[in-house]
């Protein structure tokens, strides 16, 4: 039996591995791993990305957080990032048009359709379209364009640190509509301390609402991760309970799902920061 285990500061998240896998793109390196625990696992350069036990955590709350607080059915709506499909797949149930998905290594898509088909599901809806090519280059020329972006990529390191640069950020709110809402995954403020503040200095920069929320995944560095909501229009405090929920219910009976993280307690919970993060703000 194989052990895979992904260090951060001198601690880490360790399985067992009963298969492995490993491939080498012009961008990174790819493991697909195969294990009880977690079913199988994408590894992108030494870090995990999804695994089929705990992904559902993840897709849903960096997607329905800003969609069900956008409060309107979204036209246009853009992932950056997202190989493996489960944004995509969690952004179809709330009835876009269209959605465009800018993934840079056209061998993590290919990857996923193969493996996890039940995660990257709805890459192939008609209303999907996939661009092979840089996140920051395909948003620098759109204007009022989305009403939502997202961005679900890796660390901030290698091809993915420019999408956690203030420049960016300022070609997405050009890219956004006038109410258009923001999400990027914003590392472990435990883990990652110094990349979360990064993220949320950056954002705060460029946007007048900025919200980290928290989320706990298994998988994760130290099991507390984070999103970062932003936006100039919309905020996902001041949506009220009552409308939340009729939301929540409208997406459910339409989509004939239920979400297994998120709901409307966990929509306002995920905003309660812990007083050890308050206190780095404060710095």
């Amino acid at each position: 039996m194989l052990r895979f285990t992904e260090m951060f500061n001198g601690a880490g998240f360790a399985v067992d591995v009963y298969g492995a896998r490993k491939y080498s793109t012009p961008f990174q390196e790819i493991m697909l791993l195969e294990t009880e625990a977690f079913g199988k696992i994408l590894v992108l350069d030494g870090a995990v990305q999804t695994t089929d036990r705990d992904e559902f955590v993840y897709h849903e709350m960096i997607v329905h957080v800003p969609l069900l607080t956008l409060g309107r059915k979204p036209e246009k709506i853009l992932v950056i990032g997202g190989g493996d499909g489960g944004t995509v797949r969690e952004v179809l149930k709330h009835d876009p048009e269209r959605v465009d998905m800018v993934e840079i290594d056209r061998e993590v898509v290919e990857l996923c359709k193969r493996e996890f088909p039940e995660i990257s599901s709805g890459l192939s809806d008609e209303r999907v379209s996939i661009y092979y090519e840089d996140g920051r280059e395909f948003v620098r020329d759109k204007e009022n364009e989305y009403d939502a972006i997202i961005v679900d990529c890796s660390d901030p390191t290698g091809p993915s640190a420019v999408l956690f640069s203030k420049d960016f950020y300022e070609d997405v709110k050009r890219a956004l509509k006038e109410d258009g809402v923001f999400v990027t995954q914003s590392e472990s403020p435990f883990a990652q301390r110094k990349e979360f503040l990064m993220i949320v200095s950056n954002l705060t920069k460029v946007f007048s609402t900025v919200r980290p929320y928290l989320v706990f995944i298994p998988s994760y560095p130290s099991g507390m991760w984070s999103f970062t909501f932003a936006s100039n229009g919309k905020d996902p405090l001041t949506v009220s309970p009552e409308e939340l929920s009729e939301r929540i219910k409208d997406v459910v009976r339409r989509t004939s799902s239920k979400f297994k993280y998120y709901n409307l307690e966990i929509h306002y919970g995920a905003f309660a920061i812990p007083n050890f993060i308050i206190d780095e703000f404060k710095k």
